[in-house]
């Protein structure tokens, strides 16, 4: 189970959350984002509710804002920044009286401020609306402080004293031309519960405040609390010169009327302040492709941007985000939210105890292939949570049995009677070295197994022979106990063959031997044609491909694994051919789905994936994994295999060989280890074959197509017929003369519609559920 320290941790992983660095940057930090999104529809509304909802003097702050925002905005790296300012003037100028300002009940408590500029006069309206009796005392005649020193032409009079006003609404009492003197500080503390110093810069007095190194009032960074209990102090008083700025002012009284809040209410005035004001966004934006464009110049300076340009200037924010491995990643896409989202999600999904947990499919969708903590910024894979969810679901006996059958019916054949095979070379006691081609090349192209063993004994004399599945599809499955039995039958075929050493076809089991089995020496089959040259019956002139240009798919499980990678490109190029690298490729590349079991869990997302690698280039592919070719070449696209290269005859023609189907792989495996025997070791195949063996079938083209398409075998069906003819138990139609029958082998019930023919069976269509057969009870 995932605790929840472990789900922050990797929740605070994922940065997608994270404020855009205009919104960092902004020490009242504006949502600039959602404000540009809401300006680009024309809603100058809404733009204005985002900025009145961190700024009390919107119309005022439009225009004179130092905008610490607009040099970090990322269109910088692609154009001009965007014109924020400007956009918030035209939220003001547009988007209508902004709403009456709302009070909470008054607590009984009392606030003095003693300052009226920005500073003063922001904590006072956010203390007042949260119910306390605030008073403000201004030296001068009026309100505004610095802001009464703007030129009219950029700080309209008029504008300021209605934007003022709606602040005085709020306030308890207004004292003007009342400056404070040190002495009557103790006493004006004495009379409130709380006080707030801002009054302005230079300061006439330290009030007889503790000071810094600087002479100013010495404050709390974080609490702006000052060495007088219950007094506050911020704003232009504590910065001068290129430290004074308007929207740090509000970001000052803002900060303080929460430290004030917290201070009536004796709760802890430190926690949780992070980011309170600039700080250091962690959020990445790829701006990688992105059309640099100009500013929208505004036509008119006095009066700002018209409606028409702000939309068009709003339109050129880039709305940053993370999103990478949601963009990279079609299974995360799919589901429509990011790994944050989903960790919540998983961690929901595993909790509960009664109902319905609906995202069981999510979690048995994901290839496991870690292209998503390779784009990540912050390195978070959804692939570790993903197999550690299955392995708990699993342990809880959550995990509908029949999620991942076929695959674990599927490594079951290929490490039964009819595949698994252990030998030396036929005159030898020991090996130097063991050949693992692995289940997947077998079953897809078995003379090619013959071919690279025959090379290898060639080349490098005493090697041995180990055909087995390497138990991957357990382990995607999240059934540990089942792999863990599966790598101690590998263990012990290993030391049965005496050798430390392993050369594999295939990246998986190449990932499975690294990960699980120590002290074994691995190394790919194509470092091992790499070093020793290409089969002397390989001619590179004999290979005609048009275009002369290969496409390289590089298998997911080989993504950390750049010493094969090189080999296999230099095969290719050896071979005549020049290489095209795939946008996603090496360390980048892409699951074809076959990992993790994606194709069984999710059919139609795992076929979007494909489509969606396959469509990455018009040249034809070249992988060095037998599924990714197979599945890539099922829905037409021309793929070799690198054996293709190596031993075909002709790989332009080879590039289109169909992939073979499922009962087909099983057919191929199981002669493969046949032929092997009588011709390498002059033995024929252990055991008698299973009766039902020998049943004939005859199963038109299309009928086998829906046999492929819904994961039902050739054996599958053998067995149904085997128990209906043997028990009677079969149903017929009498208007089709069809029988219909069931069985259940493992955790799949499978139903066949059939008729005799002759001494064959002629099958009409078959369909498997997990439905339970009830049998002999009533309701």
């Amino acid at each position: 189970m995932i605790g929840q320290d472990e789900l922050r941790q990797l929740e605070d992983q994922c940065i997608q959350e994270c404020a855009p660095e205009c919104t960092a940057a902004c020490p009242v930090h504006v949502d600039v984002r959602s404000l540009a999104a809401a300006v680009a529809k024309g809603d100058f509304a809404g733009g204005l509710k985002l900025l009145t909802r961190v700024v009390p003097f919107p119309r005022t702050i439009s225009r004179i804002c130092d905008a610490p925002c607009q040099p970090v905005c990322r269109r910088n790296e692609a154009g001009d920044p965007v014109a924020i300012r400007a956009l918030e003037r035209a939220c003001v100028e547009y988007g209508g009286a902004p709403d009456k300002p709302r009070v909470l009940p008054r607590r009984g408590k009392t606030v003095a401020v003693v300052g009226g500029g920005l500073s003063g006069l922001t904590a006072a309206f956010d203390l007042a609306r949260k119910g306390y009796a605030v008073s403000v005392y201004e030296a001068g005649t009026e309100f505004g402080g610095r802001l009464l020193e703007y030129p009219e032409a950029i700080l309209p009079r008029r504008l300021l004293c209605d934007e003022l006003a709606i602040v005085e609404s709020v306030l308890a009492e207004i004292s003007l031309s009342a400056g404070l003197q040190e002495e009557s500080l103790a006493a004006l503390r004495r009379e409130c519960d709380a006080l707030y110093l801002a009054v302005g810069w230079p300061a006439r007095s330290t009030f007889g405040l503790a000071v810094n190194e600087a002479g100013r009032v010495a404050v709390d960074p974080v609490t702006f609390i000052t060495s007088m209990d219950g007094v506050f102090a911020g704003g232009d008083m504590l910065r001068s010169g290129a430290e004074r700025s308007p929207i740090r002012a509000i970001a000052d009284g803002r900060r303080a009327a929460i430290s004030i809040d917290r201070y009536l209410q004796k709760v802890s005035l430190t926690a949780s302040r992070a980011n309170e004001s600039s700080y250091i966004t962690r959020l990445y934006t790829n701006t990688a492709g992105i059309a640099p464009l100009p500013v929208v110049p505004i036509s008119d300076p006095a009066t700002g941007y018209t409606g028409d340009e702000a939309t068009t200037e709003a339109a050129r924010c880039i709305q940053c985000e993370c999103m990478e491995c949601v963009k990279t990643c079609e299974y995360l896409r799919a589901y429509g939210r990011y790994p944050r989202k989903y960790l919540r999600e998983i961690y929901n999904n595993l909790s509960i105890v009664k109902g319905e947990r609906k995202s069981n499919q999510f979690i048995n969708s994901c290839s496991l292939c870690g292209l998503c903590g390779e784009v990540c910024p912050e390195n978070l894979g959804m692939g570790p949570v993903i197999q550690k969810a299955r392995q708990v679901m699993v342990a809880d006996n959550r995990m509908p049995p029949s999620a991942h059958d076929f695959a674990l019916r599927d490594m079951a054949f290929s490490n039964g009677a009819k595949f698994a095979l252990a030998r030396h070379r036929p005159d030898a006691a020991t090996s130097d070295a063991v050949f693992f081609p692995g289940c997947q090349l077998a079953g897809s192209a078995p003379v090619q197994v013959e071919q690279a063993y025959g090379y290898l004994r060639e080349k490098l004399g005493n090697i041995g022979l180990l055909l087995r599945c390497c138990g991957a599809p357990a382990d995607w499955a999240g059934r540990t106990e089942l792999f863990g039995e599966s790598l101690a039958e590998l263990r012990a075929d290993l030391e049965s063959l005496g050798a430390s050493k392993v050369i594999v076809a295939c990246s998986s089991c190449f990932q499975v031997f690294k990960a699980n089995l120590p002290g074994i020496e691995l190394i790919s089959l194509w470092e091992v044609y790499e070093r020793h040259g290409l089969p002397q019956e390989t001619e590179p002139s004999t290979f005609n491909l048009q275009p002369a240009t290969l496409a390289v798919h590089d298998p997911c499980t080989t993504r950390y694994e750049p010493q094969i990678q090189e080999s296999a490109r230099a095969l290719i190029r050896r071979l005549g051919y020049a290489v095209e690298e795939l946008t996603l490729s090496r360390e980048r590349t892409a699951c074809c789905t076959y990992g993790g079991v994606m194709w069984l869990a999710n059919r139609p997302l795992a076929e979007a994936a494909v489509r969606r690698r396959i469509g990455e280039s018009q040249a034809d592919y070249v992988t060095y994994c037998a599924m990714c070719r197979d599945f890539f070449a099922a829905r037409g696209k021309r793929t070799l295999h690198l054996l293709d290269l190596i031993y075909g005859a002709d790989p332009s023609t080879t590039a289109e060989r169909p992939s073979p189907g499922f009962s087909q792989r099983h057919e191929n495996r199981a002669h493969l280890k046949r032929r092997l025997l009588r011709e390498i070791w002059g033995e024929d195949m252990p055991g008698e074959p299973a009766t039902y063996e020998s049943i004939r079938l005859l199963i038109a083209d299309e009928v086998r197509d829906r046999l492929e398409e819904r994961l039902i075998l050739v054996d599958d069906i053998q067995r149904v017929i085997e128990h209906a003819e043997k028990t009677g138990r079969r149903l017929l139609n009498p208007e089709t003369g069809h029988f219909l029958a069931h069985f259940k082998p493992t955790v799949v019930t499978y139903w066949v519609e059939y008729t005799p023919e002759a001494e064959a069976f002629r099958i009409h269509n078959a369909y498997s559920h997990r439905m339970e057969i009830a049998e002999g009870h009533r309701p």
